[in-house]
């Protein structure tokens, strides 16, 4: 006996194959919103995991600012004590100095010279006198610059011809000047005669 199908089947296989096909659309949807999911929650993990570093860097950095600044403090008061020691050593070396100026002065003053006034202002020394002549200024600008360490750089600020009353009768012709010189300070002193004990060897 033949048998004689007369169902639907064409219809029926096209259902099936629409119904398998809307199944793996939305197990292919699912799939696709576990994944993106997954992408999402591995991206704010790193996103935190990123943002504990950034803060941990930032307090660090804070922490390093404030040392920073405690080190420039604490450069800014070295500095400032070895000014204020720099500047006791000077004056500890220098009290000596007046003696030497007058010393030097006694010694390096040609005959016929004569000082009237005499200024010091920090290293240098503004002089004032009288000289019997032109000659006896050169002698002594000389010696200033060549006999002594104590003395340097002496430079003549002006030098003019002028009369001096000994006496009501008597008048004397003399150069009145006008000078200034280096006081030496003593360590340059030392360092110029180490230098020259050096050479001289």
């Amino acid at each position: 006996m033949i048998l004689i199908n007369l169902l639907p089947h064409r219809e029926a296989a096209r259902k099936r194959r629409r119904e398998t096909f809307q199944a793996t659309m939305v197990a292919s949807a699912l799939l696709g919103l576990v994944i993106a999911g997954i992408i999402y929650w591995w991206f704010q993990m790193m996103i935190e995991d990123q943002q504990a570093k950034n803060a941990f860097l930032t307090s660090e950095i804070k922490v390093l600012e404030n040392q920073i600044k405690e080190i420039a403090t604490i450069e800014e008061e070295i500095a400032a004590l070895r000014a204020r020691q720099k500047a006791v050593e000077d004056l500890q070396s220098d009290r000596n100095l007046p003696v030497h100026l007058l010393s030097e002065l006694v010694q390096q003053l040609p005959d016929g010279v004569y000082i009237t006034s005499l200024k010091q202002t920090n290293q240098t020394v503004a002089m004032q006198g009288m000289a019997q002549s032109n000659e006896r200024v050169s002698e002594m600008l000389r010696n200033l610059s060549n006999n002594t360490p104590w003395l340097s750089k002496p430079e003549l600020v002006e030098i003019v011809a002028s009369n001096v009353a000994l006496s009501p009768r008597d008048q004397r012709r003399v150069s009145a000047f006008n000078l200034r010189f280096q006081l030496m300070r003593s360590s340059e002193v030392q360092k110029a005669l180490d230098a020259a004990s050096a050479a001289g060897k």
